[in-house]
């Protein structure tokens, strides 16, 4: 079955919106063996989004369209498949009755526009809204499947989840070929290094389709093996994995969606080991980042912001001679951070972070993106340092990355020099 994605709204033409949905469906639709051949953005408006549906029917078997179904003017899409399938609007009770259901929930009274999203093409069954007033559409013509969905993510997420991937897994049966693929989130290397590393690509993948995605934090590696057997598609997915890590394994700190902090956070619970951070340039971001995690209490055990120099010799007890001699952004100075804020919290492992983050401040030997991390243990107090670019809030987010990546590999053993 090929798919084809169109997102619907003027919003994410000019990027007023980030279009989120749309990775979100290509996940869900490609996790559960369903092909997409393309994917389009269009704004509001009938005529193209009708010309878009005859392009989408030529090539694929399965369309699926997000927004414009709200109850503003500018929300045309609704419109538009009734004049694509040349049908009329009739009033459904039981959207009528779901849209009452929530808004009295919500403590909110019904109005006329909410009626008249009650009203839906003729030849479309109804996909449910349990957390908003538009309903979706599922409209099967000339052996093609028609999926039409509101743009608000949480709405069109239960929608994809809940209503149209059992049905569709239902309509297709036993799919004729499996795709399965993974994602292994690397870090501390740029793109170019990890691709020289993996070697020739071809001869690692055997047929296998691979994508470096770079962000601000790394590069995640994903992986796609299609087969016609589900057995053979695992295997040949965990031969190439192996390999992968077998070349660059000491940068891969998870799979899938997870974060570093969530890695992090399962390490030092498994060991009963309580951490502290002492932040300067990053502005108590770490610990912003330590604490996003459920769970995190059995942990942390206290961040502290010592911006200036006086905040750092009287919270973390910095020598005021060696910060004179060496400076506040020293490897000398990031050590007596971490080691003083594990001494006064008490912590199993205390760390830090000061450094120049810009785009002001910097020196011909510390230029603007020097960065120095502190870590102490009961074993070892150690400082490395990290130079980045020039962008401040950049900076800020990598430091705290490369914080999360020193704690993990600490944990685990691993060396941090490439």
């Amino acid at each position: 079955m090929k798919t084809y994605l169109i997102s619907i709204g003027d919003e994410l033409l000019i990027g007023q919106t980030i279009n989120t949905n749309v990775a979100f469906i290509g996940n869900l639709i490609s996790d559960n063996n369903i092909s997409i051949i393309k994917s389009t953005v269009i704004g509001d408006d009938i005529k193209i989004i009708l010309n878009e549906l005859e392009i989408a029917s030529a090539s694929a078997d399965l369309i699926i369209c997000t927004g414009g179904l709200g109850p503003t003017h500018d929300d045309v899409t609704r419109n538009a498949f009734v004049q694509y399938f040349k049908t009329e609007l009739i009033h459904n009770d039981e959207v009528l009755e779901d849209i009452k259901s929530m808004l009295k929930r919500r403590g909110r009274e019904l109005k006329k526009t909410h009626e008249d999203q009650a009203m839906v093409p003729k030849n479309a069954e109804v996909i449910r809204n349990e957390n908003g007033t538009a309903p979706g559409y599922w409209i099967e013509k000339d052996n093609k499947i028609f999926i039409v969905m509101p743009g608000v993510p949480y709405e069109m997420k239960a929608m994809m989840s809940n209503h149209v991937i059992p049905r569709l897994i239902e309509k297709i049966g036993e799919p004729k070929e499996f795709i399965k693929k993974i994602t292994l989130q690397t870090t501390g290397l740029p793109e170019s290094i990890v691709a020289e590393r993996l070697g020739d690509i071809d001869e690692l993948l055997s047929g296998a389709k691979l994508a470096f995605l770079p962000n601000q934090y790394g590069v995640r590696l994903r992986v796609t093996v299609k087969s016609n057997i589900e057995e053979q598609a695992s295997n040949h997915l965990l031969e190439i994995e192996q390999k992968i890590r077998s070349k660059v394994g000491r940068f891969i700190y998870g799979r899938g969606d997870e974060n570093l902090e969530d890695v992090v956070g399962r390490l030092l619970k498994e060991r009963e080991l309580r951490i502290s951070v002492a932040e300067s340039c990053t502005g108590g971001g770490l610990a912003d980042r330590i604490t996003n995690i459920n769970g995190s209490s059995k942990y942390f055990e206290r961040g502290v912001v010592t911006y200036s120099n006086a905040a750092k010799v009287e919270l973390l007890k910095v020598d005021e001679d060696v910060m004179m001699e060496k400076g506040a952004v020293s490897a000398e100075v990031a050590m007596q951070m971490a080691e003083g804020i594990k001494s006064t919290s008490g912590a199993d492992i205390g760390v830090s972070l000061t450094g120049i983050l810009g785009p002001t401040g910097g020196v011909t030997d510390k230029p603007v993106g020097t960065v120095y991390i502190g870590y102490c243990d009961d074993k070892v107090c150690t400082a490395k340092r990290f130079q980045f670019g020039e962008d401040r809030i950049l900076n800020k987010n990598r430091a705290t990355q490369a914080a999360l990546e020193m704690i993990r590999r600490s944990l685990l053993g691993i060396a941090f020099e490439e």
